[in-house]
């Protein structure tokens, strides 16, 4: 009898930019072989390029359990309107926060790979509602990886009010095979991680509107006095500015007036300063 829990020899990662690259870096140094999939082939050749540059690095430091040639044996990507599918065991989708986009990948993965666990790695939208209009939501999990994903420690597992007990499980284990911590979530707006890192970033953002203290300072309060790795400033400038405020929208209108976006990173949005991506955000990159 095979162990549900072991981490799946065949993965598909729909979406190969940041996360989504991050993710496949994540199960190929783990020992799944990893197929991408991508729009076009120029987002292709890109997304191999992050994979390989990724596990490159790794290697370089000594952080990988195996060549790193043999590794990159295991990658595949595929691109265009209609790529061919592999028999994947577990498919990601890592594409942008946009629920329409995530509703028709999923369908089209359903139809694809009828024998798949479905995972979205969304950081705020419902899998409920990713999952709607799906034969079979119990398919469906979210599993939201963090930046970076091959050094993070933490994986949130978020459960759907339709989604399979057993399959959360099986993502505790995977998170184990992985290196990383579970914590298991219900499907609310902007789960735990979402919801607490944007309360806080959006406050920080406030502080440097209203004069309070420089971005530099602020973040300083954060690492020295609450020990967190980065402050809420870089770690927004590191995620992206428009990403915030599409998540802070979110949970504005799921949550109330308390996740308003400040006028601030409305405007820094605005005017394409939308921090490490753009070369300018709270900081100078």
């Amino acid at each position: 009898m095979t162990d549900s829990t072991a981490l799946p020899t065949r993965v598909l990662v729909y979406g190969g930019g940041r996360m989504g690259a991050g993710i496949a870096h994540a199960f190929l140094a783990a020992g799944s072989s990893v197929h991408v999939i991508e729009s076009d082939t120029e987002s292709a050749r890109a997304a191999l390029e992050r994979v390989a540059g990724s596990l490159r690095k790794a290697a370089d430091k000594g952080a990988l359990a195996e060549d790193l040639e043999v590794i990159l044996g295991r990658v595949r990507v595929s691109a265009g309107p209609h790529p061919d599918y592999d028999d994947a065991q577990l498919a990601i989708e890592a594409v942008p926060e946009d629920l329409e986009l995530k509703q028709t990948v999923f369908q089209r993965l359903e139809q694809e790979l009828p024998g798949a666990v479905l995972a979205t790695n969304t950081s705020s939208l419902s899998i409920d509602a990713i999952a709607d209009g799906l034969q079979a939501p119990e398919r469906v999990i979210g599993l939201h990886f963090f930046n970076p994903v091959p050094s993070s420690d933490l994986l949130e597992v978020v459960v759907g009010s339709r989604t399979a007990p057993e399959l959360v499980e099986q993502a505790r284990g995977w998170a184990t095979s992985l290196g990383k911590t579970a914590i298991v979530v219900k499907d609310s707006p902007g789960f735990a991680s979402s919801r607490l890192g944007v309360a806080i970033a959006l406050e920080a953002v406030r502080m440097v509107q209203e004069g309070v203290a420089s971005a530099e300072d602020i973040d300083t309060a954060m690492t020295l006095g609450y020990r967190h790795p980065i402050g809420p400033l870089r770690t927004t400038d590191i995620v992206g500015l428009d990403v915030r405020l599409a998540i802070a929208e979110h949970l504005a209108r799921e949550l109330g007036p308390r996740f308003e976006p400040p006028q601030l990173l409305r405007d820094k949005v605005a005017a394409g300063e939308l921090g490490r991506k753009t070369g300018r955000g709270f900081y100078d990159w």
